[in-house]
């Protein structure tokens, strides 16, 4: 094996997907008690997401 390969049952730490479907249950379930970027506007005073385009940058 060199340098930069990994071996075959190597698992990452993260960015890795769900491995069963209990886990992603349980993602589903985060995801449904998400914050949208209204709330978070308006009561925590955050910005959900940046700009990542705008129209007046052309």
């Amino acid at each position: 094996m060199s340098k930069n390969e990994l071996p075959k049952d190597y698992v990452p730490k993260n960015s890795s997907m769900a491995r069963n479907e209990e886990e992603i249950k349980n993602l589903g379930k985060q995801m449904e008690h998400r914050r949208t970027g209204e709330v978070l506007k308006e009561e925590y005073d955050k910005v959900p997401d940046p700009i990542q385009y705008d129209k007046n940058n052309e």
